[in-house]
């Protein structure tokens, strides 16, 4: 079974202030990756556009409403220090909702054998009522709340291996039992949260790393804690938050993971896939912000995806 790439020309339009990190050239970069002859047997459609109101699925109606209307007809408005929205913000949250409810439903139906959805902004620091981090909406929650919604499935887990603690998705998960977050990141780092003792009802795991940590590290708090923990929830649906800002390279934070780290977990998340729910895997990209750095680590990350 193939491997499904969903993306748009419409989150190249959310814009965001000159010199910032998270910029339209990083989907360029990954885009550009993905043309390579290797990528070729990919499965690739466009996003479809998810109406706003799919994001209810994951914040409330009002905070949506507030999103909405803070959307600005021209230039920029900011919506908190770091985050902020331009004239096609509101298409590029419909566009990446579209590509993460689709790729959701594409694999739980068997039609694909998994998903990446390459979009942009990202969306794990997005909490159930506050915009953050560059991100507006969660689409891995949003993506794992409308697999149990609209499948039936029952126990949906996120596993976020960006270097920034995806707090967002902690904060939706937290009272759910039957939604599982497990996230390595380096700490102490934006946003702050994170420890190990954050663990919900049970459902969420913590493995900070420490700055300087390498690859060696981040598999032996992959396999000891992240993993384990995982396969002891037995998911449905495996949602990959796939952030590549852990690479040495990146400019934001300073672990030293490589190209085959991220292969490396993509690997054994789909592994675990294969074991607990017929190798259902869908990934959402997250950060990554060094352009050489993300299009070689989503280059192996969508390779190893392809091995399936």
């Amino acid at each position: 079974m193939s491997t499904l790439l969903l993306s748009h020309t419409a989150c190249f339009d959310h814009l965001t202030p000159d010199g910032h990190p998270e910029r339209p050239d990083r989907l360029r970069a990954v885009e550009h990756a993905l043309e390579d002859e290797m990528f070729a047997s990919l499965v690739r459609e466009q996003a479809p556009e998810a109406e706003l109101e799919t994001a209810a699925l994951a914040h409330p109606q009002d905070y949506v409403e507030a999103i909405i209307a803070a959307a600005p007809t021209d230039g920029l408005v900011r919506v908190d220090a770091d985050t902020s929205m331009s004239p096609g913000s509101l298409e590029a949250l419909r566009r990446g909702m579209g590509a993460a409810t689709r790729a959701v439903d594409e694999v739980v139906t068997r039609n694909v054998r998994n998903a990446f959805c390459a979009i942009r902004p990202p969306g794990h620091h997005a909490e159930k009522v506050r915009a953050m981090g560059f991100c507006l909406f969660n689409f891995a929650a949003i993506a794992a709340i409308h697999a149990r919604k609209t499948h039936g499935l029952e126990r949906v887990a996120v596993v976020d291996f960006d270097v920034h603690h995806g707090n967002g998705t902690q904060d939706i998960f937290w009272s759910e039992p039957e939604l599982f977050y497990g996230s390595t990141h380096q700490m102490p780092l934006y946003p702050g949260s994170g420890a190990r003792g954050e663990t919900g009802v049970g459902n969420i795991v913590n493995a900070p790393l420490a700055p300087g940590d390498d690859g060696v590290a981040f598999r032996e708090a992959m396999d000891g804690v992240i993993l384990p923990a995982l396969e002891r929830f037995s998911p449905d649906l495996v949602i990959i938050s796939a952030g590549f800002d852990a690479h040495a390279r990146d400019p934001l934070a300073n672990l030293n993971l490589v190209e085959d780290d991220f292969a490396w977990a993509t690997r054994r998340l789909m592994e675990i896939a294969e074991r607990t729910c017929d190798g259902r895997v869908v990934s959402v990209l997250e950060g990554g912000y060094d352009l050489v750095g993300l299009a070689t680590s989503t280059a192996a990350h969508v390779r190893t995806l392809m091995e399936a």
